[in-house]
């Protein structure tokens, strides 16, 4: 065998170990023949049976006569992306939503982001592929507009003049759901070294975009009816700030709404200093149309609308939308397809079909009253507890508590981890991530589990 073939034959063989380690071959499993590596890889049969050899050499595979070459039994290396043992890598972003992204089938996700499985399989999307289909089939084989699919921004007209905000469809970009829209926002306005302004706590997948853009973040200290005027008008004037990004309804982490009176005062900032709100809106499906909407209030003049399909139909869809003025969005779509060509025009008729159809207003109507009734029940068990909630709503997927006796949540989500309990430590949503928190964002759905108060109690038993 030629030095080139051993060399391939090495790197093959330990390309197969890293898998069988990694536990994509399990113990048991038969490698794929020679035939079909010689196939797949372009190798010649000899360097994949020198291969084999070599990992019959290193214990991990076996000769079976006439059969082929199986996985022995071996202890799975942990993956690396498994590291969940100590909370303190909740500090770095990525790994939050790594773990967010993971299924743990053991695990009781208290500080989950999206409604429970149960609550979003009333959509019944299983129903919908053979009408998304006849929408228009030649079409689904080919890009679609820069703007995106036409009919869903039509409805998305009505959807937004339902909540007080104005606007046609050319003021209306489609994209790969809310943090699409995020990203798209600050590619276009923010350069390396701009200074924005968040709500602190905040959404922290907002944060890691802005680092990763090379942005300064200044955190506004979020209160229960919204930003905190007074730190506002000071950062606006030290700071001299282009955007304040902001959640005025269902505040993630806090699920605080914003009252009308402090969304006049708000827009009467941005216009004394020249700011621009970037309104993140995910949860509209699940609160009422009548709440104060910084975009409502001010028609796309000094805002910009965000909104998601995500939490109320289903993540995997990943169909968002900007709304703003029409020249803006014009540059945003353009922007859009050098980034992505287009967004997903199967995922748009999707959302477009079952906008369409009568059960999806009922669909909502019982998904806001199951709402309404699991933060009724959520906060009746943070008063037996004793906790000090941050914004009582009468219908939030999130609220933001703070445990008796427990100055800093991030040890206490330490402790619940090897209860099985997994909740979302306050630091993690601000801006200055170092400094203890005792708060933490709780999931009001996943809250009924009646696996969670147990579970708590014994953890502040021993503390």
């Amino acid at each position: 065998m030629s030095p080139r073939s051993t060399s391939i034959s090495v790197t093959l063989a330990d390309s197969l170990e890293r898998q069988i380690l990694d536990g994509a071959y399990r113990s048991g499993d038969k490698l794929p023949s020679l035939r079909e590596l010689a196939q797949m890889q372009g190798y010649s049969k000899n360097t994949i049976v020198a291969a084999f050899e070599m990992l019959v050499g290193r214990g991990l595979v076996e000769p079976r006569r006439g059969a082929g070459y199986f996985v022995t039994a071996q202890p799975a290396r942990p993956r690396q992306d498994d590291d969940a043992g100590s909370l303190h890598r909740a500090m770095d972003i990525v790994w939050l939503m790594r773990e967010q992204l993971k299924s743990h089938p053991d695990t009781l996700a208290v500080g989950d982001g999206f409604p429970p499985v149960e609550w979003l399989s009333e959509a019944r999307l299983d129903k919908y592929h053979h009408k998304v289909v006849r929408t228009g089939l030649g079409t689904l084989f080919r890009y679609g507009s820069r703007f995106g699919y036409a009919p869903l921004r039509d409805h998305l007209v009505r959807k937004l003049a339902d909540l007080g905000i104005g606007a046609d469809a050319r003021q209306i970009v489609l994209t790969h759901g809310a943090n699409d829209a995020l990203d798209l926002v600050i590619r276009y306005f923010l350069p390396a070294g701009a200074t924005v302004l968040v709500d602190d706590p905040g959404y922290y997948p907002l944060f890691g975009k802005l680092k990763l853009a090379g942005v300064r973040i200044v955190g506004v200290p979020r209160l229960a009816d919204g930003p905190d005027l007074e730190a506002l008008e000071q950062c606006l004037i030290r700071e001299r700030p282009r955007l304040f990004f902001t959640q005025s309804v269902a505040h993630n982490p806090t699920g605080s709404d914003l009252s009308a009176a402090k969304a006049f005062r708000v827009l009467q900032l941005a216009q004394k200093y020249n700011l621009l709100l970037v309104e993140n809106d995910p949860l509209a499906d699940f609160k009422p149309a009548t709440l104060p909407r910084l975009s409502a209030l001010d028609q796309l003049e000094r805002t910009i609308y965000i909104g998601s399909f995500s939490k109320s139909f289903s993540a995997a869809l990943r169909v968002g939308f900007i709304a703003c003025g029409a020249d803006l969005a014009s540059d945003l779509a353009d922007l859009k397809a050098l980034i992505h060509v287009s967004s997903s025009e199967y995922c748009e008729r999707t959302v477009d079909v079952i906008l369409s159809e009568g059960h999806y207003q009922r669909y909502i109507t019982r998904l806001r009253a199951r709402l309404a009734d699991a933060t009724s029940r959520a906060l009746s068990l943070f008063d037996r507890i004793g906790a000090e909630v941050f914004a009582r709503p009468e219908q939030s997927l999130y609220l933001w508590a703070a445990l008796p006796g427990v100055p800093d949540s991030l040890a206490l989500a330490e402790q619940l981890l090897r209860e099985k309990v997994m909740i979302a430590p306050g630091r993690v949503f601000c801006v200055d991530a170092d400094a203890p928190s005792p708060w933490s964002r709780y999931n009001v759905g996943a809250l009924q589990d009646a696996r969670f108060e147990p579970a708590l109690r014994a953890v502040l038993d021993r503390r």
